[in-house]
């Protein structure tokens, strides 16, 4: 890496916003107060145990996001099969054929 080379760019500039008000929200709920600016002087635990709890929650909440898109594709899938017109199944002497097996006409 050069030097003066940034590794940690911004990909979504909108997020930035959203994450740093999830660690204030994490850093709440472990109990930290001002857990805000400079924070050299924060044990590395207590860092390791802020961006763990985020991790955690973008890993749920990601999880979350697959399986509501999985299920509007199953869904779609259904809606998509009961609207296709039924294929004709053949009988024989009246009985339905579940198997779709061409029967040949009676002798």
């Amino acid at each position: 890496m050069a030097a003066g080379q940034k590794r940690n760019t911004v990909l979504v500039p909108n997020a930035q916003q959203a994450l740093e008000q999830l660690k204030q929200e994490v850093a709440s709920e472990l109990g930290i107060q001002n857990y805000q600016g400079y924070l050299g002087d924060v044990p590395a635990r207590v860092n390791g145990a802020v961006g763990g709890n985020m991790v955690r929650r973008m890993i749920a909440a990601a999880e979350q996001a697959l399986i509501q898109q999985t299920a509007q594709q199953v869904q779609a899938g259904f809606r998509q099969g009961l609207q296709q017109p039924q294929q004709q199944q053949f009988t024989t002497g009246g009985t339905p054929n579940p198997f779709n097996v061409p029967v040949p006409p009676a002798q």
